[in-house]
């Protein structure tokens, strides 16, 4: 830090006052105040970017969080517990609901076991894990073999034993912190046009003291004076305040930051943000609320909308759900009933509850809950006697319950997939009656199906059985080996699809951040088909046919749409450097299906074309690409530690829209800093020039270095800084410029940067993009 130039500038003349001082004490005795006072501003500039340095340090250290230091194993035929640091490959891993996987494994045993890796897949709904004889097929993506579990995944049903196979830093996890690790993030635009600014200035006081030092030898003066007078021109050209004025500014602007709920951990970020052409946004938990919700009900006949906003934001053909229509009530009450999720607590309103337990069944426990005014009293009302939870093999949740009827005392609930629930009906629920099944009802039933998987949701169908007494009393003792529970001639109720859900603001801000001149582009470990529905819905994605390039086969690239694409992970390894330009010139992109080490050369890639990229998540895996960004920016609630620890700004209160009000106050940041810089260096010629004439006249000095330094920092600091108050001219029209650093080819490139830079100052600020920490250059 100490090795800027200001810095070693301000050191070297700090020691020249000191050594004047040392060889003639009498006629220099000021000298020793100068030379400490320049000594120290030189370190007091040196502390603040070391400061700024050592903030990064603990980015690893948070990755030890998400490794329990316990786990149970079992070894010598025994069942115990050790310290998960001293797993090693060939152990035996009993896993178990709520148990936090502590390396990677092969499943060789699992009951109704299911995963939640979101934060390492960026997928929130729990996965099923099962064994598989003979191990997977060759192709098999790792994340999608159902027999591996990874390190710092959570059980959150079932249990499953599995021969562990990677430890430490060769776990999926461990490859992630390396990742993290060996990435370092670019200097950030602001620090490039300082570093160019400094430079420029450092040259040109030291070639002007280095001449006038010479100049006054020539002229007769003897040595010390003309050290003196070349110190002195030294120091007038040197703005001793700057780093100060630059740190206090964006101080003040990360306050303002900060009562807009973004926490700025990286100072120069406030006014990165401003600065960005490129946002690479995830998907779950930054677009999406992380939360399955139910949107839309099919039954009898009619489909019916349930998503957030009422009737108000009902779409076209579709009507607000009605709870007193039929089939409604039925399906509140096995989404309710038919279920192993619960609520933490009853005590308080459901918005205020949290599900626990399986994403999807607390999505329709919550469903229930907002329809329903007794939900919670519903399990004693209808107490359990049998159920069936949802694996791989049954493909549905089965409960009975002592609900009792006209024929008799128990009900049959069942919930799954819709293929096989149908299969299991020989009825269907019309107009509060069973009816029998016709061509019609399949066809209708087809058709909802086909427009709900359309819109990339997660679909469910219902289905219920009335358990005749004579054939099932309430006494009778349900086994699941025996099977003496009815799996055929039910009734088939309807079809609930659940999604995660937009966050609200989440299509404006995108808008208006497009208005700015930023292109928007998601980057999920999603499925391409729900990543391409969500982006429909927040416009992200706008184009009726976007190009698809979801597998190698469909390279090279042949655009049916200029400005929209939707782009797979697998074939991103297939891609050129040609066809990496040809990807990032489209306006509109979607990522789906990528791994961390993508994400991170979807941002290299990027950067490499020009672009000043800023990365939102909030998962494990997106940490390595948010330390890699130009500013990362994780969520504070649904956040990991790690993404946390890595991120320059963090949203505390989650909302993607939070990062349009951070563009405008990181434009205006430099707007004013531009203002600042312009006025310090106002005074710097009438500084410099009287130490001109002194020896070109020559007239008396008419300023000393004590004089300038009180100037400098006693006076014109405080000025400088009023200009951190200075309030935007017009909002709407700072938005809507295009960013001063556009990426090559871009629309906007060829006037952005000069709207920025005129006056006094253009000089300084003018290429310093050009200027980057090791961006990989496009081949």
């Amino acid at each position: 830090c100490l090795a800027n130039l200001f810095n070693v500038l301000l050191g070297v003349a700090g020691i020249g006052y000191l050594v004047m001082y040392a060889v003639n004490p009498v006629n220099y005795f000021e000298n020793v105040y100068i030379g400490i006072i320049l000594i120290l501003v030189a370190f007091v500039n040196a502390g603040i970017e070391f400061y700024e340095l050592q903030k990064i340090a603990a980015i690893l250290g948070s990755f030890t969080t998400m490794i329990p230091p316990q786990t149970d194993v079992i070894r010598s035929s025994t069942l115990t517990t050790i310290l998960a640091r001293d797993l090693v490959p060939g152990d035996v891993l009993y896993l178990r609901a709520g148990s936090r996987v502590p390396a990677d494994g092969v499943v060789f045993h699992a009951a109704e076991c299911k995963v939640d890796a979101s934060s390492l897949t960026g997928e929130n709904e729990p996965v099923g894990k099962w064994a598989v004889e003979g191990g997977c097929e060759k192709g098999v993506e790792a994340f999608e073999a159902p027999n591996v579990v990874f390190n710092g995944s959570v059980v959150v049903s079932g249990e499953a034993y599995c021969v562990v196979i990677r430890t430490g830093d060769k776990t999926m996890l461990g490859q992630i912190a390396q990742l993290t690790k060996q990435e370092k993030r670019r200097r950030s635009p602001l620090s490039n046009e300082i570093h160019r600014f400094c430079h420029t200035i450092s040259v040109l006081a030291s070639l002007t003291a280095f001449v006038f030092f010479i100049g006054a030898l020539i002229r007769g003066r003897n040595f010390n004076y003309a050290l003196t007078f070349g110190i002195g021109i030294l120091i007038a050209w040197i703005p001793q305040g700057l780093a100060v004025t630059v740190t206090m500014l964006l101080t003040m602007a990360a306050r303002r930051m900060a009562e807009r709920m973004v926490l700025v951990k990286d100072l120069h970020g406030v006014e990165t943000l401003g600065a960005i052409t490129m946002l690479a946004t995830d998907k779950t938990g930054t677009l999406t609320a992380n939360s399955m919700t139910v949107t839309n009900v099919w039954t009898n006949n009619t489909m019916w909308f349930a998503g957030p906003g009422g009737a108000k934001a009902c779409p076209v053909g579709e009507r607000p759900l009605k709870v007193d229509a039929s089939g409604i009530a039925q399906i509140l009450h096995m989404s309710a009933t038919c279920t192993r999720a619960r609520f933490d607590r009853t005590d308080v309103k459901v918005e205020e509850r949290t599900a626990l337990g399986d994403a999807t069944e607390g999505g329709l426990l919550r469903f229930a809950a907002q329809k329903l005014m007794n939900v919670d009293r519903l399990p004693e009302i209808y107490p359990k006697v049998f159920e069936i939870p949802f694996s791989s093999e049954t493909k549905c949740h089965l409960t009975v319950h002592r609900k009792g009827h006209a024929t008799g005392g128990l009900t049959l609930h069942t919930k799954g997939a819709p293929e096989y629930i149908w299969s299991m009906c020989s009825t269907i629920w019309i107009d509060n009656k069973p009816v029998p099944i016709t061509d019609a009802h399949k066809k209708a039933y087809l058709d909802a199906q086909a427009q709900m998987c359309g819109k990339g949701h997660r679909v469910l169908a219902f289905a219920m059985l009335q358990l005749r007494g004579e054939k099932y009393p309430d006494n009778w003792r349900f086994d699941r080996e025996k099977k003496n529970y009815p799996t055929s001639d039910l009734t088939f109720v309807g079809l609930v699809s659940l999604e995660d859900p937009p966050k609200h603001g989440v299509r404006e801000a995108i808008g208006k951040l497009r208005t700015a001149g930023i292109k928007v582009v998601m980057v999920t470990g999603d499925h391409p088909l729900t990543a391409e529905a969500l982006a429909r819905r927040i416009n992200l994605v706008t184009s009726p046919t976007p190009t698809r390039l979801l597998s190698p086969t469909d390279l090279p690239i042949r655009s049916t749409s200029p400005t929209s694409l939707i782009i797979a992970g697998s074939v991103l390894p297939y891609l050129t450097g040609q066809d990496w330009a040809d990807v990032l010139q489209h306006d509109e992109l979607v990522f789906a299906r990528t791994s961390p080490a993508q994400k991170l050369d979807i941002v290299t890639r990027a950067q490499a074309r020009g672009h000043i990229v800023g990365v939102t998540g909030d998962g494990v895996n997106d940490a390595a690409a948010l330390k890699k960004a130009d500013l990362g920016i994780a969520m504070n609630k649904t956040g990991s530690d790690v993404s946390k620890e890595a991120a320059g700004m963090i949203l505390l209160d989650d909302d993607f829209a939070t990062i349009v009000k951070g563009v405008l106050e990181g434009r205006l940041i430099f707007q004013n800093l531009k203002k600042a810089i312009t006025y310090s260096l106002t005074h710097i010629m009438p500084e410099v020039i009287p130490y001109l004439l002194f020896v070109l006249v020559p007239i008396p000095p008419c300023l000393t270095s004590i004089q300038i330094l009180a100037v400098d920092l006693g006076f014109e600091l405080f000025i400088t800084l009023s200009f951190a108050f200075e309030p935007p001219e017009d909002e709407d029209l700072l938005m809507k410029m295009p960013p001063r650093s556009c990426p090559r080819g871009s629309r906007g490139a060829s006037t952005s940067g000069r709207n920025l830079e005129e006056g006094v100052s253009e000089s300084i600020f003018e290429g310093a993009d050009d200027e980057d920490d090791g961006g990989v250059r496009e081949p």
